[in-house]
């Protein structure tokens, strides 16, 4: 079939013109509004890097951590959350998810399932909590899974136990440490003082005391 010049020309405007929507569903950037706007918001915040309203609205202050959270895990600093910065926050642009951060939140459950079953359900959480802690801080590895595996940091990698299926609990203590619950204020490490060998840890100020653990 031959196509005329004008034709052409039409397909050509219509294809420069649905380009930009194209990619712009696959990415977020000052402006956009959604729920995938939220699931941003809400990672950052619960990472610090966002104190602002969760409000599926990405405006100048979610622009400012996005470029934060960027830096910090050597992207280009945009404020664009395409693919890649998506794919450092664990979540999922584009299409609708039961979880924003289901593989975070499985893996945190498993985590805390070797290190802490049979906890009462607040120390439960504070190991998770004492994990994103660490993400957050310069000190550690900035992912969940970088923390998790680096070398020595929890026995239940260590011995195995990380392999364990998670239960419901742990699975929920690792959704209210996601979501921002932090029973130990920020602590960055934790040990069970019937078990703990280590002088120095042993030698750190504890914060506090949950079940069997004491954080610090």
């Amino acid at each position: 079939m031959r196509i005329t010049k004008r034709a052409l020309l039409a397909l050509i405007l219509i294809t420069a013109l649905l380009l930009p929507l194209a990619a712009g569903a696959a990415s977020l950037s000052y402006g956009s509004r959604g729920e995938d706007v939220k699931k941003v918001q809400t990672r950052l915040k619960n990472w610090g890097y966002y104190n602002g309203a969760v409000d599926g609205i990405f405006g100048s202050g979610t622009l400012a951590a996005v470029k934060a959270f960027q830096r910090k895990n050597g992207l280009a600093a945009d404020g664009i959350v395409g693919p890649k910065t998506a794919a450092a926050l664990g979540i999922t642009i584009g299409v609708s998810d039961q979880s924003a951060s289901s593989g975070d939140v499985w893996l945190l459950g498993k985590v805390i399932y070797g290190e802490a079953r049979g906890e009462p359900y607040k120390g439960q959480v504070a190991i998770g909590a004492v994990v994103l802690n660490r993400v957050k801080s310069p000190s550690f590895p900035n992912t969940i899974a970088g923390v998790i595996y680096q070398r020595g940091a929890f026995d239940a990698v260590s011995d195995g136990q990380i392999n364990l299926s998670p239960d419901s609990t742990a699975v929920r203590a690792a959704r209210d440490a996601l979501n921002g619950w932090d029973p130990t204020y920020g602590c960055l490490f934790y040990y069970n003082p019937a078990t703990a060998t280590s002088r120095w840890m042993l030698a750190r100020p504890v914060i506090l005391r949950i079940g069997n653990h004491a954080f610090c």
